[in-house]
C-alpha cells in the first residue's frame, strides 16, 4: 500500500507542479491587466481633472511604473501562450530532432540572458530597499515598491523559459507554438485570418 501511494504521489505531484506554474503565468497577466487599467485610470483623471482643478501628484510617475510593472508582469504570460514576437526564420526551416536540438539552444540562450536581467533587477530592487532610495518627484515613493513589478516580471518569465525549456528536453512540443508543427506562415496567417484562433 506505501508503494502505491509514494506511485500515486509522484503521479499527482507534476500535476500539481504544472497547475501551480500555470495559474502563476496567469496571475501575473492578470496582474498586467490590473496595471493597465490603472494607467488608463491615472491617464483619465489627469486629462480630465484638469478642467476640475483636480490633480493627481506625481501622476505621471505613477503611470510610468505601473507602465513598467504592465509591461514585464505581462512577459511570461504572453511567451507561454505564443503571443510574444519570435523570429524563427531558421527554426520554421527544420524539422524532427534537429528542430528540436535547436529549441533548445535557443531555449537555453533565452534562459541565460534573462536570468542574467533578472538577477541584476533583483539586485537593484533590494539595494533600493537597502539603502531607502525614494523618488524625487513630488511624492516620495520608495524605489524599490515599484521596482518590484520589474524585477517580478523577470523572475516570473525566467521561470516559465525554465519550464519551456525543460517540457523540450523531455520531448514535449513548446506551448508557444500554435498550431500544426509544419505549419507555413501564410498557412498560419490564413487560418488567423478565418478566425482559427492563435
Amino acid at each position: 500500500m506505501g508503494a502505491a501511494l509514494a506511485e500515486h504521489e509522484d503521479i499527482e505531484a507534476p500535476g500539481l507542479l504544472r497547475r501551480a506554474l500555470d495559474l502563476l503565468y496567469l496571475g501575473a497577466g492578470y496582474a498586467a491587466g490590473i496595471f493597465m487599467v490603472a494607467i488608463f485610470a491615472i491617464m483619465m483623471v489627469m486629462s480630465v481633472g484638469r478642467q476640475f482643478a483636480i490633480n493627481i501628484p506625481a501622476g505621471d510617475d505613477f503611470a510610468s511604473w505601473c507602465m513598467a510593472a504592465m509591461a514585464f508582469l505581462g512577459l511570461a504570460h504572453t511567451f507561454k501562450r505564443g503571443e510574444m514576437i519570435r523570429v524563427g526564420l531558421l527554426l520554421e526551416r527544420l524539422h524532427g530532432r534537429t528542430r528540436q536540438a535547436a529549441e533548445i539552444i535557443a531555449l537555453g540562450i533565452a534562459t541565460v540572458f534573462i536570468l542574467y536581467f533578472t538577477r541584476y533587477a533583483a539586485q537593484m530592487a533590494y539595494d533600493s530597499w537597502r539603502f531607502n532610495d525614494v523618488a524625487q518627484g513630488v511624492v516620495a515613493v520608495p524605489l524599490w515598491i515599484p521596482q518590484i513589478g520589474f524585477a517580478g516580471g523577470l523572475a516570473i518569465l525566467s521561470i516559465a523559459v525554465i519550464d519551456e525549456m525543460v517540457n523540450v528536453l523531455r520531448g514535449g512540443r513548446p506551448s508557444y507554438e500554435q498550431g500544426s508543427p509544419d505549419e507555413t506562415p501564410d498557412e498560419f496567417i490564413e487560418r488567423i485570418s478565418q478566425g482559427g484562433g492563435g
